[in-house]
């Protein structure tokens, strides 16, 4: 199996957030199974989430 840096692996998961096309399509025009996109874009929301209680979330 490749490894590959985390930029690349972050990359996919840009262009499925932010392209406004299907994950299916992101994944089979990126040659990615749509599970690892899945997955990718999981853990980048779980990321992306606050981690102190205090944080502000009104919007």
């Amino acid at each position: 199996m490749i490894k590959h840096g985390a930029e690349f692996q972050r990359e996919p998961v840009r262009i499925a957030l932010t392209s406004g096309l299907p994950s299916r399509r992101v994944a089979a025009d990126l040659g990615i199974g749509l599970s690892t996109l899945t997955r990718g874009v999981s853990l980048h929301r779980r990321e992306d989430l606050p981690t102190s209680p205090d944080t502000d979330l009104a919007f």
